[in-house]
């Protein structure tokens, strides 16, 4: 029979595949065509596929939001709130809907981590602040900074504890079905936490960081999913943290209005024309509008929507300014305080066990002894 043993081509399962420059993941997507069917076709075919699918005016969630780049690309803006199984089902609404090219998420390289962990031990990680964490948040941000991180960790592990739900469901739900459509690269479009962290505690006096640390500690206050859910206009951590934070404008700035700025910056670099492959040098070029779909805290929607259309200059963004000389003189009286309370507190120690031992009475009994032997003048 003709064509016994050829298989029309199929997509076959993507396998996530992590790029070396760790701000992209690209979904790799295997095929299996006929051995007579070249590159190009095999690329056609499956491109045709994909906008099969694709619908020309999908019904999207009243969560997202539609941009437009001056080259006709699109982007779809889901803004979420990081503990919302609603917000994972907007996600993936989106992403079949509209079968993007790119989608790119709020997360950094020193959070991809939770892309590959199930649920179970990302709830477990979340509850747990251990003294190796400290320690790491230290190494990678230094002291204040990672005292910083580690009182925000504790901010997420008491709505993770209160709702018992890990955090960035919409981010693993969106590098999931990623993988799903062809040819669909996968960017992480935040600002590297270190940065972020270090920018933020230099914008800080030395009483405004006791003050909002003091704020961290103490916060207790009860949550349930529902308040997540009304919190879609404004995430709930986010929330949170702007309750927190409102009398530091500083502090907003570095934390939410320069990460605005960032993530539109990467949004934008993801909304480029696709050149589509020629079966020959001979072919003239073909570039169609691309299609993506940015998954971000709702909080961050409105920024993205104002700064869509502005020159964006990151590199004073990424910079981490060197600390005034109030902060240094802040951080040694910190140093010297904390060396001095150690010093006494040992002291007091010393002496408190010394005054202990020396009243025991074997050591008095000993001590007896020592002095009848010793030889009379």
């Amino acid at each position: 029979m003709d064509g016994e043993g050829e298989q029309p081509p199929r997509e076959a399962d993507a396998e996530p595949v992590v790029t070396s420059g760790a701000s992209e993941v690209v979904p790799r997507v295997l095929s299996e065509e006929p051995q007579s069917m070249s590159d190009t076709e095999a690329f056609n075919l499956l491109l045709e596929m994909k906008l099969k699918r694709r619908r020309e005016r999908p019904n999207l969630p009243r969560t997202v939001t539609e941009l437009v780049a001056e080259d006709g690309s699109k982007v779809y803006v889901v803004g979420t709130a990081h503990f919302s199984d609603d917000s994972k089902k907007d996600v993936v609404k989106t992403i079949r809907a509209v079968q993007p090219d790119v989608v790119v998420v709020e997360l950094c390289q020193y959070r991809v981590s939770m892309l590959k962990m199930d649920e179970r031990t990302l709830l477990r990680e979340a509850k747990e602040i251990s003294l190796e964490k400290l320690q790491q948040a230290v190494r990678q941000n230094g002291v204040m900074s990672g005292l910083m991180q580690m009182l925000l960790l504790k901010v997420s592990a008491h709505i993770t504890e209160q709702l018992g739900m890990a955090p960035g469901g919409e981010f693993r739900e969106a590098f999931k079905e990623a993988s799903k459509v062809p040819f669909c690269k996968f960017h992480l479009g935040d600002r590297p936490i270190p940065v972020t962290f270090k920018r933020a505690i230099a914008a800080l006096s030395f009483w405004q960081k006791v003050k909002l640390a003091w704020g961290l500690c103490f916060l207790s206050d009860p949550i349930s999913k529902d308040d997540v859910e009304r919190c879609k206009q404004k995430d709930l951590l986010e929330q949170m943290m702007a309750e927190m934070i409102g009398e530091f404008p500083d502090l907003h700035r570095t934390i939410v209005s320069e990460r605005d700025i960032y993530l539109t910056y990467m949004l934008r670099q993801a909304a480029r024309r696709l050149e589509l492959p020629r079966s020959s040098d001979a072919e003239p070029r073909k570039c169609v509008p691309s299609v993506v779909v940015g998954v971000v805290g709702m909080g961050h929607v409105p920024g993205i929507e104002k700064n869509w259309t502005t020159d964006l200059n990151i590199q004073e963004i990424m910079t981490v300014p060197p600390p005034s000389i109030s902060g240094r003189v802040s951080r040694l009286a910190v140093k010297v305080a904390f060396l001095g309370l150690l010093g006494y507190g040992l002291y007091w120690m010393g002496r408190r066990t010394a005054s202990l031992v020396m009243s025991l009475p074997a050591t008095q009994y000993c001590l007896q002894r020592a002095s009848s032997a010793r030889p009379h003048k």
